[in-house]
Parts: structure tokens; C-alpha cells; sequence
């Protein structure tokens, strides 16, 4: 493990901070917790975003009485990242409806840029796909059982954007969500190297063998890893990191149904690593094998959320020094059928962020 450093006392200064800021209000900048410049704000008008060296940061606001009308929100960024391409943008999307997306590929691709995707099957009928598809943009379904739960854009090989956020309305402005950009050609050529395998070999889920060019890379001193299910072997990665976490877990979950995280996060728990996590009420009230009545049933204060829409992130923060993030929710299926992309990122300012995202989301949850 690359951090050791434990931020117990940072963690509750942080609490204490977001309880007494409105939901609405953007995040206060984060002390640098290591060397470097601390983030920036980039101001949303509905939503929280940050900009590191290599990196910009967004969460959705779905408590913000602005959501409802479904504009100014991390959308806005993606899209003008989009306009800004010159050369190629390829899109991996589980689902797109976002008006402001479709017209950012119509205008790309208007402009001679090569424009192309690869979605779920079960949504590429959509009026959004189907828009693009009359366009000329080659859009391309799986045709399978499992999902193509993927949720990236690579923009001229040089930058990618990936999180849990569906390219869609409510995964924007109802859902909790969050979107990263980062800026690596050789991220980009990892992400480049999987769209390829299914937009090109037409490979997806358990056919896929490709393998990742730079599975380990370092961008500015931070170590990150990358990972593709369901052939990476996710699952085994999070259990060697949650088992070394030495101070504290705190996760956010839309489906967690995996007994082998779920018996790693207890066990932990049990060793004295201090455990919280908010997970999506209708997913507990609707998987079968929950992780949630275990981790009650011991005393954890993992709690149900407070949003109308869907707690949507797949989130782990360990030690307030490392991230999850991306599509692959906590389950079976994202291990051994879906298409899913993980990022592993070893930085303490962005674990902040992060950490910042969960307070809010654990406010408005039900103890």
C-alpha cells in the first residue's frame, strides 16, 4: 500500500463542515493533504465540481431545487469538452437521453470529427440513439444478455471521462452520481484498447480478452489502476484493499450484493477500521442478498439514502487515502457478465473530494 497516514480527526472537521453548509451550496476548498496545489472550485449551477492538475471532479446535486430543471449540471463540462475535440470522441454508454450529449456528437461529428459509440442494446432504441443513428454516427449494442454497463468518453485519445454517471436526465440531475476527467493519453489508450474490442471485434462481457496496455500508470506522482470486468478480476483487487485498510471505510453503494466484500468490510470491522456507507433504499428493498442486514445486524452504521431519485455512485474511499470509482456496482454481476470499467486512485486530495460527496449523501440518509 502507497498511504498510510491516518485523517481520523480531518474526517470529523469535515463532518462537522458539510452538516452546517445547505445542500445546495458549493463545497469549501479542501486543505492540501498532500504536496501540491489543493483543488479548484469549478462553479455548477447545479452540482459540485473541482479542478486538480491533471483532473476535474464533478458530483450531481440532486437536493438542489435547480435539478429540476435539468440544465447547468456536470453535463455542461462533458459537453464542452466534446465541442472542444478535433479528432475523435468514442462513447461507452449503458444508456444516453441527454439532450445536451446528443447534440454535442450531432455537432462533432457535423465538423468531420469521427464520431462513435457503444451502448446496452436495450437502450440504443431510444430517441437520443436513434438520433444519432440517422445521422451517420455508427452506434453499435451488445446483443446480449449481460449489460454494457460501461459509462466513458475518450476524447482525441488524450483524455478520458468516466464515473458512475449515466449519460441521461435523471443520472445528471435526480441521481447521486459522480464524473472524472482525467487528462493521459495512456489512460485514454487503455480505454481506447477495451471500446475497440467491442466496437471493432465485437467482444463484449465474458468474450473479451484484450489485454489493458497500462494497467498500472502514474500521472503526477499518483499511482492509479485500471480495470475492465469481467475479466480483470475486480472483486479479488477490492478484497486486497479493503483487507490491508488500516483507519477507515466508507463506501457508497447502488447495489451491493457481493459476500465476499461484504465478509471483508466485517471482518475489518471487527479488527477496529472504522466502517460507514449509505447504500440505495430500493436496491435493499429489492436485491436478494443484501449486504445491508449483515452489516446492521453487526452494528455498522451503514444507512439507507434520502433521495428520491437513485443512489447511483459505486464509491469506496479507504483510509481517506484511496478511491473506487466507475460503473461496477458491488455484485455478481458486475464480477462475471457485465461490461464495467474501475478506476483505483491513490491520491489523498481526491480522496477528500470524495469523502466531501459522501457527507453530503450521508446527510440526507436514514439512520
Amino acid at each position: 500500500m502507497w498511504f498510510r497516514k491516518p485523517f481520523a480527526p480531518f474526517v470529523f472537521l469535515l463532518s462537522v463542515l458539510v452538516a452546517c453548509t445547505s445542500p445546495t451550496a458549493a463545497p469549501a476548498t479542501v486543505t492540501s493533504v498532500s504536496q501540491g496545489e489543493a483543488p479548484r472550485i469549478i462553479p455548477l449551477h447545479v452540482g459540485y465540481g473541482v479542478r486538480g492538475p491533471w483532473y476535474e471532479l464533478y458530483f450531481t446535486d440532486p437536493a438542489n431545487p435547480s435539478a429540476s430543471q435539468e440544465s447547468g449540471g456536470p453535463d455542461m463540462p462533458l459537453v464542452e469538452a466534446i465541442d472542444a475535440a478535433r479528432v475523435s470522441v468514442d462513447v461507452a454508454a449503458y444508456s444516453l437521453s441527454l439532450t445536451s450529449v446528443r447534440d454535442a456528437l450531432l455537432r462533432a461529428y457535423d465538423r468531420g470529427v469521427a464520431v462513435r459509440v457503444v451502448m446496452e442494446s436495450d437502450a440504443r432504441d431510444n430517441a437520443a440513439p436513434q438520433r444519432l443513428i440517422r445521422a451517420g454516427i455508427p452506434v453499435l449494442g451488445d446483443r446480449r444478455e449481460g449489460l454494457m454497463h460501461d459509462k466513458f468518453v475518450i476524447i482525441d485519445r488524450s483524455e478520458v471521462w468516466t464515473g458512475s454517471m449515466n449519460f441521461t436526465f435523471s443520472g445528471a440531475y435526480h441521481d447521486n452520481n459522480n464524473l472524472i476527467r482525467i487528462r493521459s493519453t495512456r489512460l485514454a489508450e487503455d480505454y481506447l484498447t477495451e471500446f475497440n474490442e467491442m466496437f471493432i471485434e465485437d467482444h463484449f462481457g465474458e468474450d473479451g480478452s484484450t489485454k489493458t496496455p497500462y494497467p498500472h500508470l502514474t500521472i503526477d506522482g499518483t499511482p492509479i489502476e485500471v480495470y475492465f470486468s469481467p475479466d480483470d478480476g475486480v472483486e479479488d483487487r477490492l478484497k486486497d484493499l479493503l483487507s490491508e485498510a488500516q483507519e477507515s471505510i466508507f463506501f457508497l453503494a447502488y447495489s451491493f450484493t457481493s459476500d465476499a466484500l461484504g465478509e471483508v468490510i466485517r471482518e475489518q470491522a471487527g479488527a477496529g477500521v472504522s466502517v460507514m456507507g449509505v447504500m440505495d433504499a430500493d436496491q435493499v428493498n429489492s436485491n436478494i442478498g443484501t449486504e445491508y442486514d449483515p452489516f446492521r445486524q453487526i452494528g455498522l452504521d451503514v444507512r439507507l439514502d434520502g433521495n428520491d431519485g437513485l443512489m447511483h455512485h459505486k464509491v469506496i474511499i479507504i483510509d481517506e487515502q484511496i478511491v473506487v470509482t466507475g460503473s461496477y456496482n458491488f455484485s455478481r454481476s458486475a464480477e462475471e457478465r457485465n461490461d464495467e470499467n474501475v478506476l483505483i486512485l491513490f491520491d489523498p486530495q481526491i480522496a477528500q473530494q470524495y469523502l466531501q460527496e459522501f457527507w453530503r449523501v450521508y446527510r440526507f440518509a436514514q439512520p
